[in-house]
């Protein structure tokens, strides 16, 4: 076959119905299984939108195709050419009878895992071969899913009159304080890979775009190890000018909310495969405060002091108590960042809140300190150097507006809407203490 000379298809597989019966398609894909009963070859073949049989009886087929069908090997990419059959039998109740069979590109054997899902493979195993994982309809879906959900997001922020932007990832110091970062050689000095867009976006509140987004990686160099934490993970970050705390809660209920309806009306093949039903929920979102959240979780035998932020003892203490989506607010001003604004009224308390879905942490935001002086004196209270920070105070020295926003973990996120355990399950190629390739 010549290498420029690539086939076309006229259909996918989900296109091809019943009501076609007698029509000539062309079709492009992979060898998903075959079954040679010796008079007649049984092949699925898969393409992006799912799996279709092809049939070729030996009264209707000639033995040069059917020999072709049978050494194609499984995941084999392959070009077929033939005339749509209804069949109460076959998947979908359609069949495909070849007319013409090629093999594009014939796969290696034996390969390093079942691609049909019917043997199971380990987590490392997967991921070591992820190009062939991916193939799986159910590793398939998770990622259309989260298509689906980036595009529901970015629709819903510019229906709402957000900017979005785009800011570094190579940084000078700590976004938000702490040693997780990652050091890199930047030509003559040390630089940082970015933890969160965090001050560059209410740098854009000092410049007047009120209201902006960005999704975009973050990394955090932590030493975690558990179904839960990435190394390099996707936030969705907001900021918002002239609201408060409860401004941006509603808004990411409502965001949350968006999602889930559109995921409903776009991804139910996906959702079908994955055997997962989306509630709507209700909002707006339950609130407990921080002072309850240690009476439930001690309640349940976990040891939860004040001012301790949530082990993942307390966290699944809460999940058995909490069900769905909810805010834990009144947060211990002495565990948030240094930008996070005190209730003034009690500044032992602060205006933070954190989303959760039943015992996971998604989402965590505030109102900001927008005044430099107090914003200089808690930076210092949390042992930082003022000094580190100037292009961003300086920001704040030259009108800055009272603001909000938060970050949402697109993979947590994920996790909630896909009922997934490993968050390595949500992401194309996983960053992790362990794992720097593929």
């Amino acid at each position: 076959m010549s290498m420029i000379n690539v086939k076309k298809r006229t259909h996918y597989s989900d296109e091809i119905t019943p009501d076609m019966d007698g029509k000539k398609v062309s079709l492009v894909g992979w060898v998903h299984e075959i079954r040679d009963l010796g008079g007649i070859v049984f092949l699925l073949l898969r393409d992006r939108e799912g799996i279709i049989q092809v049939t070729a009886p030996s009264k209707k087929v000639d033995k040069e195709l059917m020999d072709k069908m049978r050494k194609s090997g499984k995941e084999s990419v392959i070009f077929v050419e033939g005339t749509v059959k209804e069949s109460s039998k076959a998947p979908n109740n359609v069949e495909i009878i070849p007319t013409n069979f090629e093999i594009i590109n014939k796969s290696k054997q034996p390969l390093p895992l079942d691609t049909t899902g019917k043997v199971k493979a380990e987590l490392d195993t997967r991921l070591d071969a992820r190009f062939l994982d991916l193939r799986k309809l159910n590793v398939n879906a998770i990622f259309k899913i989260r298509n689906k959900m980036l595009n529901s997001v970015r629709k819903f922020f510019e229906e709402n009159g957000f900017i979005e932007i785009n800011t570094p990832k190579l940084v000078a110091s700590a976004t938000e304080g702490g040693t997780a970062l990652f050091p890199v050689t930047y030509f003559e000095r040390e630089a940082f890979l970015g933890q969160s867009p965090q001050l560059y976006k209410q740098m854009m509140m000092a410049a007047g775009f009120e209201k902006v987004y960005e999704i975009g990686p973050i990394f955090r160099a932590e030493e975690h190890d558990t179904l839960r934490h990435l190394n390099e993970a996707i936030s969705i970050d907001i900021e918002v000018s002239f609201a408060n705390h409860e401004d941006v809660m509603k808004i990411l209920e409502n965001l949350i909310v968006r999602v889930i309806e559109d995921l409903n009306k776009s991804c139910k093949k996906e959702l079908k495969i994955l055997n997962k039903k989306l509630e709507v929920p209700e909002t707006p979102f339950e609130r407990i405060t921080y002072d309850e959240v240690i009476e439930i979780v001690n309640s349940k035998g976990v040891v939860l002091e004040y001012g301790e932020d949530l082990s993942r003892a307390a966290e699944k203490a809460l999940g058995e108590e909490m069900d769905n989506y909810y805010f834990i607010i009144d947060w211990p001003t002495s565990i948030k960042p240094f930008y996070v604004m005190p209730n003034e009224k009690n500044p032992e308390k602060c205006y933070a809140f954190d989303l959760m879905y039943k015992d996971l942490e998604i989402s965590s935001g505030a109102m900001r300190i927008h005044d430099h002086d107090l914003l200089v004196k808690r930076i210092k209270e949390q042992d930082l150097n003022p000094e580190s920070f100037k292009y961003y105070l300086d920001a704040f020295k030259y009108g800055m507006p009272p603001h909000a926003g938060w970050g949402l973990g697109a993979e947590r996120f994920m996790m909630a809407l896909t009922g997934v355990k490993n968050i390595r399950e949500t992401i194309l190629f996983p960053r992790d203490r362990r794992r720097l390739t593929p």
